[in-house]
């Protein structure tokens, strides 16, 4: 079985990329023998940053696991020790936009943008509905990944393999 390790980015590492790190790491089993290994980081945590609380309420919602989830600065996937990655994934535009560390290895590379659920404003449900619709549409781009066929996931299609799922509209 392929092990494939995934980063998500964004700047704070507090809500969609932790999203994305909790979902792909429970749905981690593709179907083409794929298993997936997922990792969150931002590029700017601010300093006692955490996962925000809407967040891990609506994975714990959907019965996904929170308790290994933490904010961490993406400085910590570049040091010598950290696990290789094959796949960093920004999820946020001002990640985007960044100039990102070198990740040992040349991983692949992909942008799937995302809105921020942490910039909505109004009620606690309002809230807690922007978090819920953002999981949604990150699951369903994860749900496309897990399920590609191995020869999508081999190193050589990976990098056009990401960027195409990034023109799925979900």
């Amino acid at each position: 079985m392929t092990t494939l390790n995934v980063l998500f980015l964004c700047t704070h590492n507090s809500a969609r990329s932790i999203l994305a790190e909790a979902m792909l790491n429970h749905m981690g089993q593709g179907t083409s023998g794929t298993h997936f290994k997922a990792f969150s980081a931002g590029s700017s945590p601010r300093e006692n940053q955490q996962p925000n609380p809407l967040g891990l309420q609506v994975l714990k919602a959907a019965g996904i696991a929170t308790d290994d989830l933490r904010s961490k600065n993406w400085d910590e996937f570049a040091l010598p020790d950290a696990p290789h990655m094959d796949l960093v994934i920004t999820v946020c535009d001002n990640a985007a936009g960044e100039v990102c560390p070198y990740w040992p290895g040349q991983p692949a590379t992909a942008h799937w943008g995302y809105a921020d659920p942490s910039a909505v404003e109004g009620s606690d449900e309002d809230r807690l509905q922007a978090f819920r619709n953002t999981m949604y549409l990150i699951q369903k781009r994860l749900q496309l990944l897990v399920d590609l066929p191995a020869d999508k996931l081999q190193k050589a299609m990976l990098q056009h393999t990401a960027k195409e799922l990034s023109k799925v509209h979900a």
